[in-house]
């Protein structure tokens, strides 16, 4: 059974997503919140260390990983790429995490596998200085490495596109089908190929492309995961949800006309945004009716929470999307258990990986490459 390390851990979706036939060895986070979730989910067997990863040994954690997971912090790492960035006190833990992988490289223990994952502004961050520093550092300690953009729209009805960068260690078979003599859609957006071609030639010789097959239509919808009877939130009253109705702007309010006679029930998510019209400031709410959530993202203000505009004919009920369903979102059962606190329980949705992302990188990629390394060691 392959093995693994989850740092940045949040409450274990990474480990939700390799499924069963995985061990893991190593959790750690930072959040001890978070660590209560995860230990609630995944038991108390001492896998899990809350604590700073700056402060980790890895001459004290166990075993020999097959795979090492880091969801390092997003929050130096904007669109615009005017963001700290890698230098960042939070992003910048990204060093951090692999002090600990050169640290098992030393020891003889260096994982087969290593992959992260973050914002897809990481491709643009300063320029793409964070970029080809994340492509350096993977070649730096050995390993052949793979940009890929997954939105986890592919599997459940949420917008969510994040860049994951796969390493192999040099010595590491892959088996030819795995990888592409160049980019493939849609993996491979245009901000991959554009981040890639910027890397100077020294990384683009190290550069692989990763042949991940596309997954089979979603057969799921936002208004599939939305419940009736909510826990934890409450359907907003008629002078409320007016409100949020006379904050759109015309061409969002022509969509919840356009809602209100499809003939059939619809659910929107709505964020609110400050938008600059005529010169001043004015808050907007901006809704989707595309059968799609809005990225979900971590609740640090009110307008950061989404809102569910459902609307039925003439009806039209607004309310706070409930922890239940960004789980649902992030393609978490039922049975995953969600701190009782809204928020926090948001917050660990938010910003968690979404679990069938990380299952079709398992079975596509890590999985065989495990798999293959298994057997020839055995032959």
């Amino acid at each position: 059974m392959p093995s693994f390390y989850e740092f940045f851990a949040g409450g274990g979706m990474a480990r939700a997503g390799l499924g069963a036939g995985w061990t893991c060895l190593f959790a750690n986070d930072f959040d001890a919140r978070k660590g209560l979730a995860y230990q609630a989910n995944w038991g108390t067997g001492g896998e899990l260390t809350v604590g700073d990863v700056r402060a980790l040994d890895p001459a004290v954690l166990p075993g020999e990983p097959d795979l090492v997971w880091g969801s390092f912090p997003c929050q130096d790492l904007s669109l615009a790429g005017a963001g700290a960035g890698l230098k960042g006190e939070r992003s910048g833990t990204f060093h951090a995490f692999w002090d600990v992988i050169r640290g098992l490289v030393d020891q003889g223990r260096a994982p087969p596998l290593v992959a992260v994952e973050n914002v897809c502004g990481t491709l643009t961050s300063r320029g793409g200085e964070d970029f080809a520093t994340i492509c350096r550092t993977f070649a730096e300690a050995g390993y052949r490495f793979g940009p890929l953009v997954v939105n986890a729209e592919l599997f459940v009805p949420q917008s969510r596109p994040r860049l994951f960068v796969v390493g192999a260690r040099d010595g590491v078979g892959i088996a030819p089908g795995l990888l592409s003599p160049g980019p493939l859609e849609p993996f491979h957006s245009r901000a991959v190929r554009r981040a890639a071609a910027a890397l100077p030639e020294s990384l683009r010789k190290r550069l692989l492309w990763w042949n991940l097959p596309t997954p089979p239509r979603r057969a799921t919808t936002f208004a599939d995961l939305v419940e009736d009877s909510p826990e934890g939130v409450a359907w907003h009253n008629q002078a409320e949800t007016k409100r949020l109705l006379d904050q759109m702007a015309p061409v969002h309010a022509a969509k919840v006309e356009a809602a209100r006679r499809a003939g059939r029930r619809m659910v929107g998510g709505v964020y609110r945004r400050t938008r600059v019209e005529g010169g001043a400031k004015v808050q907007r709410a901006e809704v989707r009716f595309d059968d799609v959530a809005g990225c979900l993202r971590t609740p640090a203000g009110g307008s950061s929470r989404q809102i569910l505009l459902v609307v039925d004919g003439p009806r039209v009920r607004s309310r706070l999307i409930s922890a239940r369903e960004t789980a649902r979102l992030m393609g978490l059962p039922d049975t995953f258990i969600l701190p009782r606190n809204y928020g926090d329980a948001y917050h660990l949705t938010g910003d968690g990986v979404a679990a069938p992302v990380v299952r079709h990188l398992a079975r596509h990629l890590f999985e065989p490459i495990v798999a293959g390394a298994a057997a020839r060691r055995a032959a």
